[in-house]
């Protein structure tokens, strides 16, 4: 998915992420694998929120994501906190240029644009190329339990000063199948221009992701339900993580 006008507005619509907990989940996955990690690649790194955190960390960072908008915008974070990372304009499933990492990361539910079966076949093929034997790969997707229950077929809105939207999420015709409908109206001056973005996600039951990451030269590591250290999930976690590491072979 290439966020277009959004981009000009995501920080301040998520200015209230995460970011820590991820970069947090991060550095504790780390130290509980006991895997030394120099070298990271953030796949869908959006504006370089977690980029730049880890970056700050002392890891080494290259950034991949599809829209060059965001990526104009994580370049400038950066650029002001002079840290050397690397960013990259490419898709997930044609990635191609990387390899011999230490680890990969995906997060805020990127993998739930990868909505057909074949498709994150390939994008998990290439995961696994770009790490090096025993890399780490961690990635996070919405339970079905909050897509079934929070997220389909429910209308949300916030007004603010210079942006409000309108956000119709609807389901598809299949299991964990959903369509986000935007509509913003953003202040320009004295006047409001309006957009529209359609996104489309779709989320699986654990076991498929585990299945297709040992089809792919995984083999998962640990399971858990937003961002919860333990390796029990409760039944209404809203968010799954789940740490492989690509197999010697």
């Amino acid at each position: 998915m290439a966020y277009k006008q959004m981009a000009d507005y995501y920080d301040f619509l998520m200015r209230d992420a995460p970011y820590d907990k991820w970069h947090d989940y991060t550095e504790k996955m780390i130290r509980e694998t006991g895997k030394s990690v120099d070298t990271i690649i953030d796949l869908g790194c959006g504006t370089g929120q977690i980029t730049t955190k880890l970056a700050q960390s002392g890891y080494q960072m290259i950034g991949v994501d599809y829209s060059s908008d965001m990526l104009s915008f994580a370049e400038q974070r950066a650029g002001k906190e002079k840290l050397p990372i690397q960013w990259l304009q490419q898709d997930l499933l044609t990635l191609s240029g990387i390899e011999n990492q230490d680890m990969a990361i995906s997060y805020c539910d990127v993998l739930n644009y990868i909505t057909e079966e074949d498709d994150l076949r390939k994008v998990f093929n290439n995961i696994a190329a770009a790490l090096k034997p025993g890399g780490l790969f961690i990635f996070d997707v919405h339970s079905l339990y909050h897509v079934r229950h929070n997220l389909m077929n429910e209308t949300f809105a916030e007004v603010y000063d210079d942006i409000s939207y309108i956000w119709f999420c609807f389901e598809g015709e299949r299991d964990g199948e959903m369509y986000h409908d935007l509509t913003f109206f953003a202040s320009k001056g004295d006047k409001y221009s309006r957009f529209d973005e359609l996104h489309h996600q779709r989320t699986y039951p654990i076991e498929f992701y585990e299945r297709l990451l040992n089809e792919n030269g995984f083999l998962v590591q640990h399971i858990a339900g937003d961002f919860s250290p333990g390796h029990q999930i409760e039944a209404d976690a809203e968010r799954f993580f789940i740490t492989a590491v690509k197999r010697s072979e």
